[in-house]
């Protein structure tokens, strides 16, 4: 495998050697051949922790499936991501690994990529416009409703539960929102749900969980739509004498989404109650595997895979691998199969 790291505009450099990661601005090239197969694969952000598990499994992977990758990473930044395209594309990529942050903004650049014959990956994040060779990412829907499930089940069908949203601009934002609201209506019209517009906002997010709970006595329930409003939630209910044991009637039941050890940490020490795990280390895996699919000029179609998940078509030629999510409790926690149990 040949991995090679670049330093584009505003974008760190990421270099990482099996599972554990580094990152410095140096190139790390090893020559395998097959120049006319490199994959490039742009790494969205390194400021969560999901986000730089899924980048220490890409090379680990790329390794295993012998495939040569150049890397990149936008740092959140759009127009950092179109930068670190048309440079890895120059650098002789001819598949492209992705996943957008602003779903909204990138589909001029892949109409681009499609008159280059250049196809393209996305991983967890689906463009609202533009052709992708496949999407890879879990149920986002499905992520909510687990959770909605979990709290609707603690709660008994009554009391109120605040949901820390993702934001509305993202795909994934918005269908973890309508998975747990529409899970909520359905199956616990009983409970009051307050919608906060986080938008994926840390402080944010605590600000407004601080502010809900001073006006409503009723809170039993939180959901975090994914770890980023974490430390927050745990900081917002200890000051507010809510961390009680699960055990107390008035303990405030909790739920995060991604499945990153620190989210186990917290559900062990009774912290946390409960994450919906998205699986960093099957993106890394299906990410490649699909790009160099597509090199090999193989096609899918809309149906059940070999590996547990579901190909949907969500719009005219868009297919989706629609990857499975585990729902993590006190009950299944440490797990080893967990990839969170995994990380080095």
């Amino acid at each position: 495998m040949r991995i090679r790291s670049m330093e584009i505009a505003v974008g760190a450099v990421v270099v990482m050697a099996g599972v554990a990661g580094c990152s410095g601005g140096g190139a790390n090239t090893s020559s395998s051949g097959g120049a006319d197969k490199l994959i490039g694969v742009d790494f969205p952000r390194s400021d969560t922790d999901f986000w730089n598990a899924y980048t220490q499994y890409v090379p680990a992977t790329a390794k295993e499936l012998g495939a040569d990758i150049a890397t990149s990473n936008s740092q959140n930044s759009v127009q950092t991501l179109v930068s670190n395209i048309q440079a890895l594309v120059g650098q002789g990529a001819k598949a492209l690994i992705m996943a957008p942050q602003d779903t909204a903004s990138i589909g001029s650049e892949l109409k681009k990529l499609n008159s280059q014959n250049v196809p393209v990956v996305s991983i967890d994040t689906r463009p609202d416009t533009g052709d992708v060779f496949m999407v890879v990412r879990a149920d986002n829907k499905q992520l909510g409703a687990k959770a909605c499930e979990f709290l609707g089940g603690k709660l008994e069908g009554e009391h109120t539960v605040v949901v820390l949203q993702g934001g509305q601009d993202s795909v994934n934002g918005r269908d973890r929102t309508e998975g747990f609201s529409e899970c909520m209506k359905d199956k616990y019209p009983g409970i009051k749900v307050s919608l906060q517009a986080s938008n994926w906002d840390g402080a944010l997010a605590a600000s407004q969980l601080q502010t809900a709970l001073t006006q409503d006595s009723d809170i039993r329930g939180v959901y975090m739509a994914s770890s980023f409003a974490l430390s927050g939630t745990q900081q917002v209910l200890e000051q507010a004498g809510k961390a009680v044991p699960r055990t107390d009637k008035n303990h405030v039941w909790t739920v995060s989404n991604d499945g990153i050890p620190q989210e186990y940490k917290g559900i062990n020490e009774g912290k946390l109650d409960a994450t919906v795990s998205q699986p960093a280390d099957l993106y890394a895996k299906y990410g490649v595997y699909y790009a160099q699919a597509a090199l090999k000029g193989e096609s899918f179609k809309a149906g059940p895979t070999d590996h547990d998940s579901t190909i949907v078509e969500v719009r005219a030629g868009l297919l989706e691998d629609q990857l499975p999510s585990i729902l993590v409790t006190e009950d299944n926690v440490n797990d080893p199969a967990l990839w969170g149990n995994n990380l080095k």
